[in-house]
Order: structure tokens, then sequence, then C-alpha cells
């Protein structure tokens, strides 16, 4: 399984940005998606989910309202659209692949992606 984030980059505050990420080497209609970030010296955390068909969706208490994830089955891709962002939105970005669950714990995933860096300046 390979999962290919990219669309970071450095930003304003009170700006947008679009991340990506391409699957490869699963049945990626199977899995459920994800998306955390890991902000320097920080831990990674749990920023949004979709379920397989991309019917459901969740998001931590800090992007709700803000934060978009979605998926496409046809081009095994999934995306995270970041509106009004804030300096506390630095971090890096990961996407994560799990055929059983989503949960908010790093351990709750199997396959996870490089990582793509988001800047928010003030």
């Amino acid at each position: 399984v390979q999962l290919q984030a990219s669309g970071g980059g450095l930003v304003q505050a009170g700006g947008s940005l679009r991340l990506s990420c391409a699957a490869s080497g699963l049945t990626f209609s199977s899995y459920r998606m994800g998306w955390f970030r890991q902000a320097p010296g920080k831990e990674r955390e749990f920023v949004a989910g979709i379920g397989r068909s991309g019917g459901s969706t969740a998001y931590a208490v800090s992007v709700k309202g803000r934060f978009t994830i979605s998926r496409d089955n046809a081009k095994n891709t999934v995306s995270l659209q970041m509106n009004s962002l804030k300096p506390e939105d630095t971090a890096v970005y990961y996407c994560s692949a799990d055929p059983t669950g989503w949960g908010a714990g790093v351990g709750d995933w199997d396959y996870w992606g490089q990582g793509t860096l988001v800047t928010v300046s003030s």
C-alpha cells in the first residue's frame, strides 16, 4: 500500500489550501481514509476521517467548519480542503488508510503516507 500526499505549502492566515492523497496497492473503496497532522514537538493528532463511500465523515473539533474531507473512489484519491487557516494549523499532514475502522488514535490506522508540510503565517 502506498499513500502519496501532496498540496502542502506556505499560506497566510485566513487563506486556503487543498491537500490530496493518491492511494495505490489497495482496493481503495474498501478502505476508510483519514488525515492526521503533527506539529513540531507535538504528538500526531486526528484531523478528519471519511467512510468507504464518502457518506460518513468526522472531524476534530479544532477544524470542524473549516476543513472538508472528500474522496473520489474512481481516482483513488482523498482530499482535505482547508479554509480559514490559522497559524496553529501549521503541521505536517499525513493521510492514512484502514480497512476496518477509523478511530482517532494513531494506532487505529494501518497505513500512512509520507506527509506534506503546511505552514500558516500570521
